[in-house]
């Protein structure tokens, strides 16, 4: 039995048995209506939910929380142990605006582990957790861009930058993510619409055998950093049935940045992603670019990708970031109207303040890219290091149709032989510095 067949099989007994334990806890409804929460999209419902949730928590049998019809705002909650939270058809879960309705947590932002604002629904040391339902979460991503300061980096005016007193620095703040999994297992996330996440959408940190199964993850295109899925750290986990279009990766694969993501040292492995639909955004499935820990043994599988995405086979990195990035395999995916095909590239957005190189440089290798297909502006790029070329590239039974052609720089064992190139300005392929 190969690797995969042992991780599709390990996957589905822990299904079975997490399908199980949700089966028990449905007969124990929580039913938020009973706890004041009031479905009128203006009454602030936080307190009403998380009392449900501790009272839940609390009992012998644990249970299910639900949200019935109606659109229901609240501020963070913190599910527990025992906890599932139900989604119904025509119910929504709708975030405020108010950072100050979502406390800092210990978590890991953009790479690195620091205080940093909660998700809107958080789950923290659970096992065993299933979060579904045919209804919506709504994190009111446009109404934080048009009525809230907070942004992104400390140079925006509204996340406070790091005091020079000696006093402690104050807690950094930024929009929350829409949901946030850490240090959990097994773990079925499925069915539901996530909808205008504020900033990333599912969020899996230090987890393992989670699923992420029928989602529906949309995003206007003007909320900043809008990811799908970032699944971070993170082993056994399954993506599968998913359909994507938001500002940002589809999916990304992260293991930590630079110093902090060295010392942390947990690599992101053994995921499977299939059976999806990438719309539009910035890449399709990526590796990185956080990519200090390592990521290996992924494998993208029946999968579409087309609406202008920008890259549907994308890995990027930086020199300060080190790690390896190895096993990967693309298998079966179609694409139409995307504006590159593949984008490797390892000074990926290298724009100041920039960290110095790691000791050991980020590496790529043994990557595999089987029947792919489509039509797409650019075949796109294969750029690595001058002390770190990318490694073992292989082509097979890929046919591509392009406006402009693959350039290669900084590269070894690539082979092509398995890439049929259909380009219609330029020369189909350029390499500078391969082997």
């Amino acid at each position: 039995m190969n690797a995969w067949m042992i991780l599709v099989a390990g996957l589905a007994f822990t299904l079975n048995a997490l399908a199980a334990t949700a089966d028990a806890r449905a007969a124990h409804r929580y039913l938020i209506t009973d706890y004041g929460a009031v479905p009128d999209g203006t009454t602030v419902n936080t307190k009403a939910i998380q009392s449900a949730i501790d009272r839940c928590a609390a009992s012998k049998t644990g249970g299910v929380i639900v949200v019935p019809k109606g659109i229901f705002l609240s501020g963070a909650i913190f599910l527990k142990q025992g906890v599932n939270l139900l989604v119904e058809k025509d119910g929504v879960l709708k975030g405020t605006t108010n950072i100050d309705d979502y406390p800092p947590i210990q978590t890991r932002w953009e790479g690195t582990e620091e205080l940093w604002t909660s998700a809107f629904v958080n789950a923290e040391g659970v096992s065993d957790l299933d979060i579904s339902g045919e209804g919506t979460i709504d994190g009111s991503g446009e109404e934080w861009v048009q009525k809230n300061p907070y942004r992104r980096s400390a140079s925006a005016s509204g996340i406070e930058p790091a005091s020079t007193s000696p006093t402690p620095p104050p807690v950094r703040r930024g929009r929350p993510r829409l949901l946030g999994i850490q240090n959990s297992k097994r773990v079925r996330i499925a069915n539901l619409n996530l909808h205008n996440q504020a900033v990333w959408c599912l969020f899996i940190l230090y987890s393992e055998d989670v699923l992420a199964d029928g989602l529906r993850i949309t995003a206007e295109h003007n909320i900043p950093s809008s990811d799908g899925i970032d699944i971070d750290s993170s082993t056994h986990v399954r993506v599968n049935n998913v359909y994507i279009d938001v500002n940002d990766d589809c999916i990304s694969i992260k293991s930590g940045k630079d110093a902090d993501g060295l010392r942390v040292n947990r690599p992101a492995d053994d995921i499977i992603i299939e059976n999806s639909h990438f719309a539009y955004g910035h890449g399709g499935v990526a590796m990185g670019s956080e990519t200090s820990g390592g990521i290996r043994n992924v494998e993208v599988r029946n999968c579409i990708s087309d609406s202008g995405n920008w890259a549907p086979i994308r890995f990027k990195t930086q020199p300060s970031r080190g790690g390896i990035v190895e096993n990967i395999t693309y298998r079966n995916i179609k694409l139409h109207e995307t504006k590159q095909a593949f984008e490797f590239n390892l000074e990926w957005r290298m724009v100041p303040p920039v960290a110095p190189p790691a000791a050991v440089l980020p590496v790529v290798r043994n990557v595999k890219i089987i029947n792919v297909s489509g039509d797409v502006e650019s075949v796109g790029i294969i750029h690595g290091l001058l002390g770190s070329p990318i490694q073992g590239v292989m082509f097979t039974d890929c046919k591509i149709v392009a406006t402009k052609g693959l350039k290669l720089d900084h590269a070894r064992n690539v082979n092509l032989t398995g890439l049929s190139l259909d380009v219609k300005e330029g020369d189909a392929i350029t390499k500078t510095d391969v082997e």
